[in-house]
């Protein structure tokens, strides 16, 4: 990082200073004041979302998290994105003590919090944000101990993110596979846009066995490797890729991952921490039929009721099914005294977002079902009023044991 923050500030919807640590002593907590003057002054301005703002020497990187803004404020050349990403980590510290960050929660907890601002940044650099090893040495009153402890091994280990002495009966690993699909389709039937955004979720419960002669020492620290069917992988070391190999973008792995081993072999070489977390996130920007077509059909009668039928087919194996099926339909806003027929699933008028929405538990591969659905309308309409917007048909699913993508993990 080039430069350093001068000072973190947690504020309320109102610009109020909540909480402040300053760091470098070149600011002051008025600074907070004149963030929110320019906060405000830019709520007209398209880009008042930045989170970023520059004002007479001082540049101010902030989010948003309910009804809190967590700034910092610097005179420095920083690295806005370190800085942007330090406060998300900050979010998820405070989340793991009080369950939820809001106002409520740090005024009553503002002890514990700044014990947490003092050791997770130090003079303006992020030190240590893994939640599990701060609540190790800061504890609340509910899990305050009798003796005072020291602080662990991973605050001065090269390893943060786990402390040493873990051991199990066993060695566990759980690996998920979790990807969202985004696609968006014309009224062609062309796709317009079409990305996967996944991430490999584990779960470690992990000893290491080192054996001395007869006798048997654990050491907490076991090495992980993972291999993906990655194409850079797979063409450097000449195989056939067609078919079997996947090109992924915009990766980002969790700290514990070794870059260096990554750049040179394509081998995700890793110490996990103990516990859930996320290994790695990743994107490709490929052309993917949707797996749920949805086509519908809009008849109007004299003004007087509208009729609506919608035909939804699932496009993947059969040996698959999606769960949790939600398709939401637009109808026009004067719309009333609904009358729905489904082959499938429950439908149910929802006014408050001009919409009929059809809930379908169970969608097996290979399926189609049907929903018929009329709609009166009034008998006097507004003639100078706007045309009506056509809003797009949206539909929401899960589908388990199942990756678009076609990615593939080797232990």
């Amino acid at each position: 990082m080039a430069g350093a923050a001068s000072a973190l500030f947690l504020l309320d919807i109102k610009g109020r200073v909540l909480v402040w640590r300053d760091y470098r002593g070149d600011v002051s907590a008025a600074q907070a004041e004149r963030f929110f003057t320019k906060l405000i002054e830019k709520e007209g301005d398209p880009q008042s979302q930045d989170p970023v703002v520059y004002d007479n020497g001082v540049t101010y990187m902030f989010i948003q998290h309910s009804n809190v803004y967590l700034m910092t404020a610097t005179r420095q050349n920083c690295n806005a994105a370190s800085l942007l990403f330090f406060l998300h980590r900050v979010v998820d510290v405070f989340k793991h003590y009080f369950e939820e960050l809001e106002e409520e929660s740090l005024r009553d907890n503002f002890v514990v919090v700044y014990e947490l601002l003092d050791e997770i940044m130090d003079f303006g650099y992020p030190q240590y944000t893994e939640a599990k090893i701060l609540s190790e040495f800061i504890k609340t009153d509910a899990y305050r101990m009798e003796v005072t402890q020291r602080p662990p091994m991973a605050v001065t280990n090269a390893v943060s993110w786990r402390s040493e002495g873990i051991n199990y009966k066993k060695n566990e690993v759980f690996l998920d596979v979790v990807e969202s699909v985004n696609i968006l389709v014309n009224s062609n039937g062309q796709i317009i846009r079409s990305d996967v955004v996944g991430a490999l979720k584990m779960r470690t419960y992990l000893r290491l066995s080192i054996y001395l002669g007869s006798i048997i020492l654990f050491s907490g620290m076991p090495e992980c490797k993972l291999g993906l069917n990655d194409r850079v992988l797979l063409e450097a070391q000449g195989r056939a890729t067609k078919g079997k190999a996947i090109d992924l973008e915009d990766i980002k792995f969790h700290q514990c991952v070794r870059l260096a081993r990554f750049e040179n072999d394509r081998t995700i070489s890793f110490i996990p921490p103990d516990g859930s977390f996320d290994l790695m996130t990743y994107r490709l920007s490929t052309q993917v039929k949707p797996l749920i077509w949805v086509e519908a059909q809009v008849e109007k009668h004299s003004r007087s009721r509208v009729e609506i039928m919608v035909k939804a087919r699932s496009q993947f194996k059969e040996r698959s099914t999606a769960t949790n099926v939600e398709i939401m339909v637009p109808v026009p806003a004067d719309a009333s005294s609904p009358n729905v027929r489904t082959s499938m699933g429950s439908a149910a008028y929802a006014p408050e977002n001009d919409a009929l929405l059809w809930k379908i538990r169970s969608f097996p591969g290979g399926k189609e079902y049907m929903l018929r659905a009329e709609f009166t309308l009034p008998s006097i309409t507004d003639e100078e009023a706007t045309q009506e917007r056509k809003a797009p048909i949206r539909v929401k699913f899960e589908i388990p044991y199942f990756t678009v993508s076609g990615i593939q993990v080797c232990l």
